[in-house]
């Protein structure tokens, strides 16, 4: 099985990009949402680490948003929460499409995080910064603070570039994109 992850910085379309694989991809703010939603275990751990912020289940957006926003050290003690339980569901994941040929991981800090292999092929998402500004602002949950505070944990995207194995030029246009995608995949494959 072939690990391929989709690094780049916030709004560059990483999301986009994995699902244009056309394989089984591992979306981890989908399943970050899901826990938020579901997962009680994880509504007491957050509860018991931030109960300021913390204070009904079904987890609010809002309040992970508030307990971020107000102290720095938050943000880490909610991933620590949080990210033992994605790399639980990493492991079902990879386990339930063991017979794929490939598999995709949309992991927002997969570096940063060591979640990826070091036979993993890593693809970087590059953006031109306008684009991805544009994008952000029209997201529904666009909030500038809570981009700068995860723009601060991420590494730099030149180290990412200087990781990656293939860099796709998103320009958000279909045909180019689905060139770039092909082109990996033959090279990989």
């Amino acid at each position: 099985m072939i690990r391929i992850g989709i690094l780049g910085n916030i709004g560059s379309g990483k999301s986009y990009v994995a699902k244009s694989f056309g394989y089984p991809v591992f979306d981890a703010d989908s399943e970050v949402s899901k826990l938020y939603k579901k997962n009680k275990k994880i509504f007491k751990k957050l509860r018991k680490k931030l109960p300021k912020y913390i204070s009904s289940f079904p987890i609010d957006k809002n309040e992970i948003t508030n307990a971020i926003l107000s102290n720095k050290l938050n943000l880490k003690k909610i991933i620590t929460v949080v990210h033992l339980e994605i790399r639980k569901a990493l492991k079902l994941f990879i386990k339930k499409n063991k017979n794929k040929k490939v598999i995709i991981l949309d992991i927002p800090l997969l570096l940063e995080n060591r979640i990826n292999n070091k036979n993993d092929i890593l693809v970087f998402v590059d953006s031109k910064k306008a684009e991805v500004e544009k994008r952000l602002k029209e997201r529904l949950n666009f909030n500038r603070q809570l981009i700068n505070k995860f723009k601060k944990i991420q590494f730099s995207s030149y180290y990412k570039k200087r990781k990656s194995n293939f860099i796709i030029k998103n320009n958000f246009n279909k045909k180019s994109l689905n060139m770039s995608i092909k082109k990996i995949l033959n090279e990989i494959l």
